[in-house]
């Protein structure tokens, strides 16, 4: 297994001039995006501190309403894991403080009002969505030290100051790395063995301003009461860290064994089913790494093969975690080595120059369908298959990996112009999926437009020389009959679910 040691300095980042005050009333862990209590190097920094300066430990969970796509759906997976983690807590030597913001702007100042008597605040160094502008805003208005971690993958995110353009280049590059020196784990259980001494009551200024809500509180939260997108419902999924960690079980231990296969029919569902909580944070990514590598009897760091830059021999773990290994390891953190490098990630611009000029060289040439944003979100194309991914879309809040991939393709093709492609796939991708505003659900939208892949021929029409995909090459590929049936426009939750959907 990796070593476990104290948070790497290359994992932390302060955010502001100022120095940290050990003579505060405590130390501010302030939970944004790793929302769990184990396995997270930004709590593990917290917790260092705290020890240090012999200071109780707040840990702040909130949520607000204020950003965009905000909807039950959203608010039900965290509340999910807010559940969890104050029962955990119960346990812990901290103060756990579960917030959810009742109208706009109620909580704008919690935080900074909490950090004004805290000897330091750490947060979650999260690299995507709203959080790299709020970071900005704190540099510019708080006057205290702040500190960002990162406990977002298995490379630290800041390893290198390189943007990876193909899979390839960073496989080969993160091969290198985990071959050079083992990366360096957060402790599952920061506070093991630790005491910390018990804060005896919080701020006045917090007490008369804030609620903060309770066990019971939590669990018969009405969300129809707040502004956020009704629209929407919660999936049928659970969110939280122990559902979280049954479904990483229950794929390490089952469907792991023929993932290789499995993952590209639809008519399974051979997929971990853990995006929608890597991306909450309910879950780790170094905690899925070690669960992978657990299911070969004594297999350790010691087992890899030279660096190649091949997906699969390098690890010596068997074809189906090689497979998994690759998404995990390569996939899901080129995606927020983009996200680091690039503060255009989620812009037109960012695709690389070959792609925006073949799609601008063909962006006048003629669709064989034109739907609208209202059209597609409706699932009313003339394709069954793609309105079945749709419709799954709708109602779970994921879609099936392969389709995934033909679902962007077919809205390249069949919308006016390449950027409004692009729009749309963001709009809908992000209103519906758990998974969505992730650099993971980026590179897949992306790619779709070209991005970490390369020129294909023959040149097409609408394409040009962007990877072409077909309804009728995945039906001869695959079985998606049962698929078919499952999300039909025949189902009456399919229809009320779509019937639902609000004009743009």
């Amino acid at each position: 297994m990796p070593p476990i040691a104290k948070t790497p300095s290359i994992r932390i980042r302060t955010a502001t001039e100022y120095d940290a005050r050990p003579d505060g009333q405590y130390v501010l862990y302030w939970m944004t995006a790793y929302r769990r209590l184990e396995s997270n190097f930004a709590l593990q920094r917290a917790v260092e501190l705290a020890i240090a300066w012999n200071k109780p430990l707040i840990v702040l969970e909130g949520l607000r309403i204020g950003y965009r796509w905000a909807s039950d759906r959203f608010h039900r997976f965290i509340l999910d894991g807010m559940l969890d983690n104050q029962q955990t807590a119960a346990s812990l030597p901290i103060t756990y403080l579960a917030y959810i913001e009742p109208e706009k702007g109620d909580g704008g100042s919690l935080v900074e009002t909490l950090a004004k008597e805290a000897c330091i605040t750490v947060t979650d160094d999260f690299p995507c969505f709203f959080h790299p502008k709020l970071y900005g805003s704190i540099v510019k208005r708080w006057h205290c030290a702040v500190e960002l971690v990162d406990s977002n993958g298995i490379l630290p995110v800041r390893n290198t100051d390189r943007t990876f353009t193909v899979a390839h280049s960073y496989r080969r590059y993160m091969q290198k790395e985990i071959a050079r020196e083992s990366p360096a784990f957060p402790h599952k259980d920061p506070f093991r063995n630790v005491e910390l001494p018990k804060l005896k009551k919080l701020p006045e200024a917090i007490t008369k301003r804030w609620k903060f809500l309770s066990q019971r509180e939590l669990e018969t939260y009405d969300l129809s009461k707040l502004e956020i997108d009704h629209s929407v419902p919660p999936a049928s999924s659970r969110g939280g860290r122990n559902e979280g960690l049954r479904l990483l079980r229950e794929f390490a231990k089952i469907k792991l064994e023929d993932y290789e296969q499995a993952r590209n029919e639809p008519d399974q569902y051979g997929s971990s089913s853990l995006s929608a909580h890597l991306h909450f944070g309910h879950v780790s990514a170094h905690e899925v790494f070690q669960a992978i590598v657990s299911s070969v009897s004594g297999w350790s760091f010691a087992d890899i093969s030279k660096p190649n830059g091949k997906m699969n021999g390098f690890w010596n773990l068997g074809v189906n975690a090689e497979a998994f290994m690759d998404q995990l390891m390569t996939w899901r953190e080129i995606g927020f080595n983009m996200c680091v490098q690039e503060a255009n990630y989620d812009r037109y611009e960012s695709l690389p120059a070959w792609a925006q000029k073949t799609l601008n060289d063909h962006a006048a040439d003629k669709r064989p369908y034109v739907y609208s944003l209202e059209e597609f979100e409706s699932a009313r194309t003339h394709d069954t298959l793609w309105n079945a991914a749709q419709r799954q879309l709708v109602l779970e809040g994921r879609i099936h990996n392969y389709l995934r991939m033909l679902w962007g393709k077919k809205i390249l093709h069949w919308s006016q112009t390449p950027r409004e492609a692009l729009d749309i796939m963001i709009q809908l991708n992000n209103k519906y999926a758990l998974d969505g505003r992730d650099p993971n659900s980026y590179s897949g939208i992306f790619w779709v437009l070209g991005r970490y892949d390369r020129a294909w021929g023959p040149e097409r029409e609408v394409f040009g020389k962007i990877r072409y995909m077909t309804s009728e090459s995945t039906r001869s590929k695959f079985s998606v009959k049962g698929y078919l049936q499952r999300y039909s426009d025949g189902t009456s939750s399919s229809q009320a679910a779509i019937k639902k959907v609000k004009k743009p």
